[in-house]
């Protein structure tokens, strides 16, 4: 598990500047879009020079209530612009990701 948790946080290092990965997207990325709840495993207590503000929902919401409002500004501040409903245009920002 302790290498899927490297290989996850490897992957998220590279999201670029304004754009978002889902969890399910970096699980497919590894090769199992059936963990994508490990994936979310791996990103507790990563370290915090990694983008996790980058980390949202398949639909585009942010996943965590509690850093929500830290992690609005942060996108906003990469020129992120949120949809009417709170979520991101997954459409448009999402990480087409290169390995």
């Amino acid at each position: 598990m302790n290498s899927f948790f490297t290989q996850v946080r490897d992957l998220v290092s590279r999201i670029p500047f304004a754009k978002v990965a889902s969890y399910g997207q970096i699980a497919s990325m590894l090769g199992d879009p059936r963990k994508a709840r490990i994936v979310g495993w791996a990103m507790r207590g990563c370290p915090e020079e990694l983008p996790w503000h980058r980390m949202v929902k398949a639909d585009g919401s942010l996943p965590n209530a509690g850093f929500a409002e830290l992690q609005k500004a942060m996108l906003e501040q990469e020129g992120i612009i949120f949809l009417d409903n709170g979520n991101i245009d997954m459409e448009q920002y999402v990480w087409k990701g290169d390995l």
